[in-house]
């Protein structure tokens, strides 16, 4: 396979994947801002939306304060945002089209139609007021999408670029939304394990659907370390770190198998790996969740690269 259709595919993934979570993101921080605050204010919930979809820079730049409407429009619709849902739609449909002939019918139409929709006035919905509705659209047709590659992508080299796009995203996007509860959203005077603590966990989890998951699982009342090794360690859970880590360790073997050598990346990839499926999360809590989050995301960016040095370029 040409490097240039490589790496289309695996950034259709990644846009489409990523448009996602940015759904996911708003969402938690309007289930939050819901929350009543002992201690005044709803602006740190959508602050830690702008932290969380890392564009952080880009919309003081162009935003004095963090408003429910002002980040809503920047990570939804702004087409000066390059990480904006928006932005995710145009650029998968452009890979999309790039590389037609390694799709199939009924992903082309999903992802052409997604666009078409969006350009034919669905944004409609966040300027009616029914922001939750744009936001559950996106995640139906991100789902459908998915199901598309599911049901009806042959598994060559094509579909495991792909893949790999999508569980590289959705590694960096849960580390994101679970750190930044440590880091941005829990108020100084709100103690752990108060009710407000108990409404941002629950909106975390929801975030990443996995509240059935927890409540399964653990057959408990919602606690932050449950949360936490779930959304970490856990390899049942689709949207864990070790889940899509054990997915791109597959990946990546295939890839090896299929080219005949073996690359920094599958290395990379199964250290992370295995510190995932070995690790307890009473010891990742004891040295630091947010230290060990940090790391993470930097290293799923360093295995983004190397990906790239090894098959993309």
């Amino acid at each position: 396979m040409l490097s240039r259709t490589a790496d289309s595919l695996y950034w259709l993934g990644r846009y489409v994947e990523r448009a996602e979570n940015l759904a996911r993101i708003l969402e938690v921080a309007d289930r939050m801002a819901l929350t009543p605050h002992s201690g005044g204010g709803h602006q740190d919930e959508w602050h830690s939306a702008v932290v969380i979809s890392g564009c952080e820079e880009g919309f003081y730049k162009k935003h004095e304060e963090a408003t429910a409407a002002t980040v809503v429009d920047y990570i939804a619709l702004d087409q000066d945002n390059g990480s904006s849902i928006r932005s995710c739609l145009q650029r998968a449909r452009t890979n999309g089209r790039a590389v037609r002939a390694a799709l199939t019918r009924p992903m082309w139409e999903t992802l052409n139609a997604t666009w078409l929709e969006l350009e034919g006035g669905k944004d409609a919905l966040i300027r009616d007021g029914d922001l939750r509705g744009f936001l559950e659209w996106i995640k139906e047709r991100a789902i459908m999408f998915q199901g598309a590659v599911v049901t009806t992508m042959i598994r060559d080299d094509a579909h495991i670029f792909l893949q790999l796009g999508v569980f590289l995203e959705r590694a960096d996007s849960t580390a994101r939304l679970l750190d930044v509860k440590y880091h941005v959203l829990l108020p100084a005077y709100e103690e752990v394990g108060g009710g407000l603590d108990f409404y941002q966990w629950a909106a975390i989890l929801r975030g990443a659907s996995a509240l059935g998951s927890y409540a399964y699982l653990y057959r408990d009342g919602i606690k932050p370390w449950q949360v936490a090794e779930l959304l970490v360690l856990r390899p049942e859970m689709p949207r864990s770190l070790a889940g899509c880590f054990h997915e791109m360790v597959d990946l990546l073997g295939q890839l090896a198998d299929l080219y005949g050598g073996k690359h920094e990346c599958e290395r990379l990839a199964g250290e992370i790996h295995s510190r995932l499926r070995y690790g307890r999360i009473d010891a990742i809590l004891r040295t630091g969740l947010h230290e060990y989050l940090t790391d993470f995301i930097q290293q799923n960016n360093i295995l983004g690269l190397e990906v790239s040095k090894a098959y993309l370029l």
